[in-house]
C-alpha cells in the first residue's frame, strides 16, 4: 500500500528525512532521560522538592511534539504530493457535423429537431474551454464545412443559427468531410508534441440515405467511422428525436423514426461514445456531458500547498508554545 502511495509523489526521495526526524525523536527521548537520571543525583532531596516539581507537567513535552510534526509535514511537501485535478484542456480540435436533413423539421422535439438541435449546439458551442479548436459542418445530400476549427466562438455560433434544411442525409461524406478538416487543421498547428487530439461530434436523426443506406458503401458512414478509428478520432453520435418522428414532404405525410443502432454502430467502429436524446432537455444534457468530457481533462496536479500551509503554521506554533511554556525557543 505505501508502495502505491508514493506514486503519487513527484520527489518520494524526501521522504528519506524521515529517518532524521525518527532520530530526533530517539535523541529527545534519550536526553529526558539523561537529564532525569542527573537530576537524581541531587542529595539534598529537600532542596530537590523545592526545585523540581513533584509531577512535572506533560506541557513542557509539546513545543517538541509540534515540532515534530512540522517537520513531518515538511518533508511531505518537499516529497511533492500530487492530486488528480479537473484541468481545462490546451490543445484539442473538435468537428461539430449536425445533419439538416428533412426529417429535422419533425416536431416530435419542440419546436422542432432542428430548432432544438441548434439551441443545444449553440450552448455548447459556448461551454468549450478557450483551448478547444471548433469547426462546424452540415450535412443533408452533401456535406459544406460550415467553419474550420477555431477558437473564436462567433462564427461558429453564426453558422448554427444559419442552418438551412435540405434533402437526403448523406452520413458517411459528413464523416468524412470532418476527417480531411481536421488533417489540414492538423497540418497547419502540428508541434513537437504532434497534432492536437481530436474528435468528431456527430449529431443526426435517421438513417443514412446516399450514396446508399449501406453504411459500409466505400463513401458509407461505417467506412467512414472505421477511417477514423484508424486515425485515431473518435465519433461521438447523439441520436436526436423519436420512433413518432413526422414530417409532410410533397403534401405527403412521413414517418421519420430515428435510427439508433447505426449511431451506435459509428460509435462503436469509430472508437466513440453513443448518446440518445428524445427531448431538447435530454439533448443540452448530452451536449453538456461531452463539453465536460472534451474540454476537460483529469491530470496530476501539484498538491503540496495544503502541506506546506500546515507545515509553516505548526512549525510557528511550536515556535510559540515553547516561548510560553519553557520561556525559550525549541
Amino acid at each position: 500500500m505505501f508502495g502505491l502511495s508514493l506514486q503519487r509523489f513527484a520527489a518520494p526521495w524526501w521522504f528519506l528525512l524521515f529517518f532524521v526526524i525518527a532520530g530526533l525523536v530517539a535523541g529527545y527521548i534519550v536526553v529526558q532521560r539523561i537529564r532525569r537520571k542527573r537530576t537524581m543525583r541531587f542529595t539534598n532531596l529537600a532542596l530537590l522538592e523545592t526545585v523540581v516539581p513533584k509531577k512535572p507537567s506533560r506541557l513542557r513535552h509539546l513545543p517538541a511534539i509540534v515540532l515534530i510534526g512540522a517537520l513531518v509535514l515538511l518533508t511531505t511537501a518537499m516529497a511533492g504530493p500530487t492530486a488528480e485535478q479537473r484541468v481545462p484542456r490546451n490543445r484539442a480540435t473538435v468537428l461539430l457535423v449536425i445533419d439538416v436533413s428533412l426529417s429535422m423539421q419533425a416536431t416530435d422535439v419542440r419546436p422542432s429537431r432542428l430548432a432544438a438541435a441548434q439551441e443545444a449546439a449553440k450552448s455548447f458551442t459556448q461551454g468549450l474551454t478557450q483551448g478547444i479548436n471548433l469547426g462546424l459542418i452540415s450535412f443533408a445530400g452533401t456535406a459544406t464545412v460550415l467553419v474550420g476549427p477555431t477558437t473564436d466562438r462567433a462564427p461558429v455560433a453564426q453558422a448554427i443559427d444559419g442552418l438551412r434544411l435540405a434533402q437526403s442525409t448523406a452520413t458517411g461524406e459528413a464523416i468524412f468531410a470532418a476527417l480531411q478538416s481536421i488533417e489540414g487543421f492538423s497540418q497547419v498547428v502540428s508541434g513537437p508534441q504532434g497534432p492536437p487530439p481530436a474528435r468528431i461530434v456527430l449529431m443526426t436523426d435517421g438513417k443514412q440515405t446516399i450514396p446508399t443506406p449501406n453504411g459500409d458503401d466505400p463513401r458509407g458512414a461505417f467506412t467512414a467511422a472505421r477511417a477514423a478509428a484508424e486515425k485515431k478520432i473518435p465519433i461521438s453520435t447523439i441520436s436526436f428525436g423519436t420512433e413518432q418522428g413526422e414530417v409532410s414532404i410533397d403534401g405527403k405525410s412521413q414517418l421519420v423514426p430515428v435510427d439508433d443502432e447505426s449511431m451506435q454502430e459509428i460509435a462503436r467502429l469509430s472508437g466513440g461514445e453513443f448518446y440518445k436524446a428524445a427531448t431538447a432537455e435530454q439533448l443540452r444534457s448530452v451536449y453538456d456531458t461531452l463539453g465536460e468530457q472534451i474540454g476537460y481533462e483529469i491530470k496530476d496536479a501539484d498538491a503540496s500547498r495544503p502541506w506546506l500551509m500546515l507545515g509553516t503554521l505548526a512549525a510557528l506554533l511550536a515556535a510559540g508554545s515553547a516561548l510560553v511554556i519553557g520561556q525559550r525557543l525549541p
